[in-house]
């Protein structure tokens, strides 16, 4: 078993799927489903909230008792009957609903894929940063192809092509799986991860914790309204893709060479870069409200999410024991990734009826305190 190329892809697989989910979703709930842009931002940041319970309490649970080919495979399919559900629901209620059991199975599958990748890579000669560009390289695939699909067959092929992504997640576990992941936790294993508390008292660990929130967080107005900032500046869909497509090219040109770049780069070292791009990536599409400066901007996606989430996940590799990476996982998801998202995503969604730009200024709350941190605690932490 080749397990750099089972790593590959399963991140592109999911990654597919991501692709369509995070820019289209909240259109596809306006258009197609006929909410107002402050209802589906409701919606999508209750969904985030229980994105944030579910991976902080449920998949670290269920991590505990299966393997992780097993803990996938029960996702995918929650996630794929939970879709489904989606099919008879209209209205702000119903939709509500259904967006917080979908969101309680299927974003928990990036964790899942995630403490794969940490197990592998502390097992054997794994390079993740290779591995995760797949991922991204699935996701421009999934932004450009939708792109193009919405056009020719309007906004409902967004759902359907969800639906066949996750069918395509399903399958993917009826290949072999490196042997390292079909191992059950022992009780052994269950004790020593059993409890989060001992993660607090790994040296530096809560504040890289709080850095990675802030800046993943600051991601919200992008994710919820950049779809909708770009139908505002009268872009045509077409092309629309293209443009989200930017960022996550600039992000697997970055994982491409990450196992490689800055190497000798200490993890406060690597956060800083990545909250000093997050912070100018903002502030630009906030001063300079045109389509062209949005373009520029993208490239920084490189320095505000994959460097960031590069970082951490080094930081968990060199610095935990394998037990305790599902649980790190999971507060990562749970914090950085949905509670943090969900907050700034109501903070957005209010800011954006107000002014579009105002929105993506916002997110500088979450960018400049953490470089203030960052300077303040590095040397004393020594992270």
């Amino acid at each position: 078993m080749n397990n750099q190329r089972w790593l590959s892809q399963n991140f592109f697989t999911f990654f597919i799927t991501w692709g369509i989910f995070l820019p289209y979703w909240t259109g596809w709930l306006v258009d197609a489903k006929h909410l107002t842009v402050s209802q589906a931002s409701v919606v999508m940041g209750c969904g985030l909230l229980a994105r944030a319970t579910s991976n902080l309490f449920f998949f670290p649970t269920l991590a505990k008792y299966v393997n992780n080919k097993r803990l996938i495979t029960i996702l995918a399919v929650g996630a794929l009957l939970t879709a489904l559900l989606y099919i008879p629901s209209s209205g702000f209620s119903a939709l509500l609903v259904v967006t917080i059991l979908f969101s309680i199975f299927y974003p928990a599958l990036l964790p899942a894929v995630e403490s794969s990748a940490a197990t592998l890579v502390q097992y054997g000669n794994i390079h993740y940063g290779k591995s995760r560009s797949y991922g991204s390289f699935g996701f421009v695939i999934a932004v450009l192809i939708i792109s193009m699909l919405t056009g020719v067959f309007g906004k409902n092929i967004i759902f359907w092509s969800m639906i066949i992504g996750l069918i395509g997640m399903l399958l993917m576990q009826l290949f072999a799986t490196p042997k390292e992941l079909l191992l059950v936790p022992t009780k052994e294993q269950r004790a020593k991860s059993l409890s989060m508390k001992t993660l607090w008292n790994i040296k530096g660990f809560p504040i890289v914790l709080f850095i990675v929130i802030l800046l993943q967080g600051a991601h919200a107005s992008y994710y919820s309204y950049g779809y909708i900032y770009l139908e505002d500046l009268h872009v045509d869909p077409f092309y629309m893709g293209m443009i989200i497509n930017i960022a996550v090219i600039c992000e697997i040109l970055y994982f491409m060479k990450a196992d490689t770049l800055f190497t000798k780069w200490r993890s406060s070292s690597l956060l800083l870069l990545a909250a000093s791009g997050s912070s100018l990536r903002w502030l630009l599409i906030f001063i300079f409200p045109n389509v062209w400066v949005f373009i520029a901007s993208q490239t920084l996606h490189a320095f505000s999410f994959a460097l960031a989430h590069f970082a951490f996940i080094r930081y968990l590799t060199q610095t935990l024991p394998k037990e305790q990476i599902p649980n790190a996982q999971g507060i990562y998801s749970a914090l950085a990734m949905g509670l943090s998202t969900a907050i700034l995503t109501f903070l957005g969604g209010y800011l954006y009826e107000i002014s579009p730009g105002l929105s993506f200024a916002a997110m500088l709350i979450c960018t400049v305190p953490a470089i203030a941190i960052l300077l303040m605690t590095r040397s004393k932490y020594q992270y």
